[in-house]
């Protein structure tokens, strides 16, 4: 990004949280709550704040390198924390995801497991959605034997309104590959998901 882009970004930016901020007022307003106390003044902007932090994916690069020694077994990484906002209700879900890989000719950086869960957290989701985009990324990225996605996680509009479900959990699941297709592999992933050290 030229330097003479930068501030002209940097303006539409504030614009799009002033705008935003405004109307999160007028909202919090609507609903009666007292906005212009000293209490309250500053609400709406960390309201607003606080959602593009939450909506804002940061940039990874998805770093792999060749499978030089022909590592064939399970890669799992284990209660990644996941941080997400229900599209529906716009209130957050939180959990953790267990996501594993039968390598083939490439490998991956630990790191960039929890990033891709990260990334794809970072938005307006369901769980299903976000459970399917982890696993067809790395498929995507990895061409590997098979991909496992499973995510664990509590949703607070089911939990803190309507059924007031409190520590209800929701799990979802994508396999692909070989951890799809061969009752073996799927059995000995899906038992490692729940191994001491997972929520299940």
């Amino acid at each position: 990004m030229s330097q003479s882009v930068t501030p002209l970004l940097e303006r539409r930016l504030e614009h799009q949280i002033d705008r935003a901020t405004d109307a999160a007022a007028e909202m919090l307003r609507a609903l009666g709550l007292p906005i212009d106390d000293v209490d309250m003044a500053e609400t709406p902007r960390r309201l607003v704040q606080a959602y593009a932090e939450l909506l804002s994916p940061e940039p990874f690069e998805m770093t792999t390198f060749p499978n030089s020694e022909g590592y064939d077994e399970m890669v799992l990484v284990r209660d990644i924390p996941v941080r997400s906002l229900c599209e529906h209700h716009m209130l957050p879900f939180v959990g953790v995801a267990h996501v594993g890989y039968l390598p083939a000719d490439r490998i991956v950086g630990l790191s960039k497991l929890a990033r891709t869960v990260d990334h794809f957290a970072r938005r307006v989701q369901t769980q299903e959605r976000l459970t399917s985009q982890v696993a067809d990324h790395l498929r995507h990225q990895l061409a590997p034997h098979g991909v496992g996605v499973v995510i664990e996680a509590e949703h607070t509009c089911m939990s803190v309104r309507g059924a007031r479900a409190e520590g209800a959990s929701t799990v979802t699941a994508r396999l692909l590959g070989r951890l799809r297709e061969d009752p073996a592999t799927r059995a000995e992933f899906l038992a490692l998901t729940r191994e001491q050290g997972g929520r299940s």
